[in-house]
């Protein structure tokens, strides 16, 4: 029961993080700055790293899918265990940058906790 949890959890986790890198390119004025303050909405070369992050968040997203159908749920927990520190290291960044905490703990950290809880849930 509890795998079965998790794993739902971990494809929620993937549709997510596809959803928030598509973003990147279709709305991007949603995500602008990911909670980091003055970040140039209309610069053209901010909205490339912009993509490059989408790229980012799509592709773990679609790793979690594959290895959803090929790997054991041990293997999927362990790189959703591992996956945990990009949105704990972007509420750091965010804290660091001078960001609203409610980004970097409710957005980045809560992210990071529910990542974890789900690979602690696979891994049992």
């Amino acid at each position: 029961m509890l795998t079965t949890a998790s794993t739902v959890l971990a494809g929620l986790l993937g549709a997510a993080l596809i959803y928030m890198g598509a973003s990147a390119f279709t709305t991007p004025q949603v995500f602008v700055g990911f909670g980091i303050p003055d970040t140039p909405a209309n610069d053209p070369a901010f909205r490339s790293w912009l993509r490059v992050k989408g790229l980012r968040e799509i592709a773990c997203g679609v790793f979690i899918f594959v290895l959803m159908l090929v790997a054991t749920t041990s293997l999927l927990g362990w790189y959703v265990l591992v996956f945990a520190a990009i949105p704990a290291g972007d509420a750091v960044v965010v804290l660091r940058s001078g960001g609203p905490k409610a980004a970097a703990y409710g957005v980045h950290g809560a992210t990071a906790v529910a990542m974890l809880v789900t690979s602690i849930g696979l891994l049992v």
